[in-house]
């Protein structure tokens, strides 16, 4: 018996039996379905994620943005030869970090600085500029596994005036809580192994125009990486906004693109012929952090909102969605913007910049929780079922939907999720270890999807079914 809580809505929980009865020759699941609002019951978590999860430590996080402080700038067009400020003594200290988790981790962690070099451009690189992203890549277990997952963040940050190279600015927030996550997932990961890659990476040039994660990005794509999930961590480490009062640790935010981000004109009318302008790569990865995540780590609360960034900003997940990945930003609910892009200063009373002082380390140390969790299940599962359809060559109240065995991994069984067509999340999941079911429920109705599952309950991302008259 499978029981499992989606979220807050009038449909909460469903346990299903995971062997089908046969009537009529159809395929049909015996259904419980149970009311509780605003409830929460997870039997299906996994113990080495919880066991990391607990793992996640607010002093580790706090010693890594401290130091990242120390190099007193860190804007991409500060020094490289200082080893004590700038750029480039920050990189080289996360290259550290890294080499130093990379002794836990029997050589399967290994870490460089990708560099490039860019020419001028006219607008926030004013000379020849050697740009560096820190990466260290956790190689899957499984040889036939390709799949990769990326945790971001970025290491630059910048000071009212983003050419200011030489002044103090200390990003504590922007972006050394993102980097912090980064590191802290690298250190606990580190002494596991996963049948996916997962690669961590502080990216430099986000300020300058996200130059670093454009670079990585089109990299990916040229080389033909098999990038399922990015999630792209920036500003997570704070808890209150100066301008509504409002204070809570309870809540982060993932923003996410609806539509795919590459090829869109040809794919179009069959988005509009099918309605699912809800359900690109981006959306469906941030409906998973979002489950992940309250699954487990208590007392937060992922909140979706349906951007890919927030107004006049943007994010290193952007180029990644450019170029057909899912990616997402995860982002602190409440802004505080004379924390951000400030220099250090007091005026008519308000304490401007972004110091460490401001930082929630339990509330980062939550959000970088539900980073892990969702890194760990992914890493974990098979990969996605592949020629997942679902029949439309009939007018019935019914579905018919089937799929193949994905093509990494060990599966269990599938997940069928399903939710109504106005629904901003799954509502209901079933499953089963067929590869073909009948539901009871109109194809015109509802939404579905299938994921794969593995034997300790990792689900992989889910896979929207093609319409086929065969």
């Amino acid at each position: 018996m499978w029981l499992l809580h989606l979220h807050s809505s009038p449909l909460l929980i469903l346990a299903a039996q995971s062997s089908h009865m046969k009537s009529s020759g159809l395929f049909i699941l015996s259904v419980l379905l149970f009311s509780f609002a605003n409830s929460q019951s997870i039997i299906t978590k996994d113990p080495e994620i919880e066991k990391m999860v607990n793992e996640v430590n607010p002093d580790s996080l706090r010693s890594y943005i401290t130091r990242m402080v120390s190099f007193g700038t860190r804007n991409t067009l500060s020094t490289q030869k200082d080893s004590k400020r700038g750029i480039g003594a920050a990189r080289n200290w996360v290259l550290s970090k890294f080499n130093e988790f990379s002794k836990q981790a029997g050589g399967r962690l290994t870490s460089i600085i990708d560099t490039t070099t860019l020419q001028p451009d006219g607008r926030r690189v004013d000379s020849v500029l050697l740009l560096g992203n820190v990466v260290a890549t956790l190689k899957g277990s499984d040889p036939a596994d390709d799949r990769i997952i990326i945790i971001s963040g970025h290491l630059d940050n910048m000071r009212s005036n983003v050419m200011d190279r030489t002044n103090d600015a200390p990003g504590a927030n922007d972006d050394a809580s993102g980097c912090a996550a980064v590191l802290e997932c690298a250190r606990i990961l580190s002494k596991h192994s996963f049948p996916a890659t997962v690669i961590f990476v502080t990216v430099s040039g986000e300020e300058q125009g996200l130059l670093g994660s454009t670079y990585m990005a089109e990299k990916a794509k040229k080389e033909n990486w098999n990038i399922n999930a990015v999630l792209n961590n920036d500003i997570m480490g704070s808890n209150n906004s100066n301008e509504t009062n409002i204070i809570d640790n309870t809540r982060v935010r993932v923003f996410s693109e609806g539509l795919p981000g590459y090829e869109l004109d040809k794919k179009a009318n069959t988005i509009r012929n099918l309605g699912t302008e809800n359900d690109g790569a981006a959306r469906q990865l941030a409906r998973y952090v979002k489950e992940t995540g309250e699954r487990y780590v208590p007392n937060l609360e992922v909140v979706m909102i349906y951007r890919n960034d927030r107004y006049l900003r943007g994010g290193d997940h952007t180029p990644y969605v450019q170029r057909g990945y899912a990616a997402v930003r995860i982002t602190e609910m409440n802004e505080n913007y004379t924390r951000q892009h400030q220099d250090v200063r007091v005026e008519k009373g308000i304490s401007y910049g972004d110091l460490v002082d401001h930082i929630d380390f339990e509330y980062l140390r939550k959000n970088t929780a539900m980073n892990l969790s969702n890194l760990v299940n992914l890493a974990k599962s098979p990969g996605k079922p592949v020629d997942v359809k679902i029949e439309v060559r009939r007018l019935t109240n019914t579905t018919n939907l089937s799929w193949s065995a994905p093509k990494t991994g060990k599966v269990k069984g599938y997940y069928i999720l399903m939710r109504e067509t106005t629904a901003p999340q799954w509502q209901k999941k079933f499953f089963t270890s067929e590869t073909q079911i009948e539901l009871p429920y109109s194809k015109d109705n509802y939404f579905f999807a299938v994921q794969s599952v593995s034997g300790d309950g990792n689900e992989s991302l889910a896979e929207i079914p093609i319409p086929t008259r065969q």
